[in-house]
């Protein structure tokens, strides 16, 4: 793996400061938030100053139980290509649920969910990786996500899940050190034993982010400091293997760019201070917080109430077997058995359509856990509607997020959040809102504007040329 440095992550908000940032040897950039053909200027001049770019993707959802979109694939594909990028990178998660192999409505989180760790789930996102990985013309590096909640009856912990799919697939691993921590405090996993159980010669580089603590649940919110104790993580992992590159994440309340320098300059210090101490075990993380969930401990047998909900769920192959292909580079990789994309399915289906449909939660899973999470992603979801489409909150004005998060109770986000936007706007149309008739008009023309395949003509001259290709 080439050395890439210290590295910032690439948004709009901070472009600007990172141009002028000195230290800066690589940026990240959302690879859904750019076009190949249009890449902003600051991140041309960036690559023309000899900055390493790096596309990291967050809508293939690897852990689900579909097999990845060519069209999602074709499209990092670009973006690495237009970039120039050396890797591609990804998460460990499930994004959407539903559809076909479940016969069930299709459904988007809009964020990245957890997938069980169990050899149902592992075998269908082996899979799902070499098919990403044929797709693409750079090496693929997955990361680690942060979970406000555990499967129950999981067989394996996170490192030797990971372990195993970098040993079946050749894939890399990118690890967020700040998702450890997050799974401490949430999860009760203790981030030095995942560390020992990673493959570390598979690190490709490593994430530092910030969040917060509220009634005991660690929220990663990429948008405060980086904590001490998510330094001191990033400071044991460097004692045992000198990371190829470390980037701070950060994708909203951006400080100014002293502050950001200084935190920078506070991860390259972590990282120094465990590349000089001896090597050796990495001490054991603080107790985690009262109420924190049991982590698995090794093998055992799945709780079947953990990926299925119905009686009629789990047809599997007659022998339960799986065939074994060559995977290049010396790994392995082994086909999902018949009907482990079903039962996953179906699993993830019922907790995502808990999350954002309001149906029951499924039996074995922390209701107020997934409460949390049900908040969070509406929460998101309203914020992010926000920005694709800032007129509405201009439209609505203060009565915009009661207003979504109404909409969002009952109506689970089915594409992409400009579709959502656009399905808010005509929601609310339809039932007579809002109250005030000029902002309601004002919003029946922004969602006209927007609604149909091109913007409609505006003024007398707009409308004159209308009437004469009519005439």
């Amino acid at each position: 793996m080439r050395r890439l440095g210290t590295g910032i992550g690439w948004r709009p908000e901070i472009a600007d400061a990172v141009e002028r940032m000195p230290g800066i040897d690589w940026v990240e950039v959302v690879a859904e938030n750019i076009c190949p053909g249009h890449l902003p200027e600051p991140l041309l001049r960036l690559r023309e100053r000899g900055v390493t770019v790096i596309p990291h993707g967050v809508s293939l959802g690897l852990g689900g139980a579909d097999r990845p979109g060519q069209d999602r694939l074709t499209a990092l594909a670009e973006r690495a290509e237009a970039l120039g990028a050396p890797l591609v990178t990804e998460h460990i998660a499930f994004v959407r649920a539903g559809g076909a192999v479940t016969a069930s409505p299709h459904l988007e989180a809009g964020h990245l969910l957890p997938v069980p760790r169990t050899r149902d789930a592992l075998d269908v996102l082996c899979e799902n990786v070499r098919i990403a990985q044929e797709a693409l013309p750079v090496p693929l590096a997955l990361e680690n996500i942060a979970a406000l909640f555990s499967w129950p009856g999981e067989e394996l912990t996170e490192g030797q899940f990971l372990a195993e799919l970098v040993e079946r697939t050749g894939v890399r691993l990118l690890v967020d050190v700040a998702n450890l921590h997050t799974n401490h405090v949430n999860r009760g996993e203790d981030p030095a034993e995942a560390l020992a159980a990673l493959p570390l010669d598979a690190l490709a580089y490593v994430h530092v982010a910030g969040g917060f603590e509220r009634d005991g649940v660690w929220h990663d919110s990429h948008a405060h400091p980086v904590p001490r104790a998510v330094l001191d993580i990033l400071t044991g992992l460097a004692a045992r293997v000198t990371p190829p590159g470390v980037l701070l994440e950060r994708d909203d309340d951006f400080p100014g760019p002293a502050e950001l320098e200084r935190e920078l300059e506070a991860i390259r210090e972590a990282v120094a201070t465990g590349r000089s101490s001896p090597a050796g075990p990495l001490p054991a993380a603080p107790p985690a917080p009262a109420g924190a969930p049991t982590p698995a401990s090794g093998a055992g047998p799945s709780s079947p109430a953990a990926l299925t909900t119905t009686s009629t769920v789990g047809a599997a192959a007659a022998d339960g077997t799986a065939a074994e292909v060559t995977a290049g580079a010396g790994a392995v990789a082994v086909l999902a058995p018949a009907g482990a994309r079903q039962r996953l399915g179906v699993g993830q289906a019922a907790v995502l359509s808990a999350l954002v449909a309001g149906t029951p939660v499924p039996e074995g899973f922390d209701r107020v856990r997934l409460g949390v999470q049900a908040r969070a992603l509406a929460a998101k979801r309203a914020g992010v509607v926000a920005k694709v489409a800032p007129e509405l909150p201009v439209i609505l004005g203060e009565g915009y997020r009661e207003a979504f998060l109404a909409y969002a109770r009952a109506r689970p986000m089915t594409g992409g959040y400009r579709r959502d936007a656009l399905d808010f706007a005509g929601h609310l149309l339809k039932v007579g809102r809002p109250a005030d008739a000029r902002a309601r008009r004002e919003l029946r023309r922004w969602w006209l504007d927007r609604a149909g395949p091109a913007p409609r003509p505006r003024g007398l001259a707009a409308r004159a040329r209308v009437l004469l290709r009519r005439g």
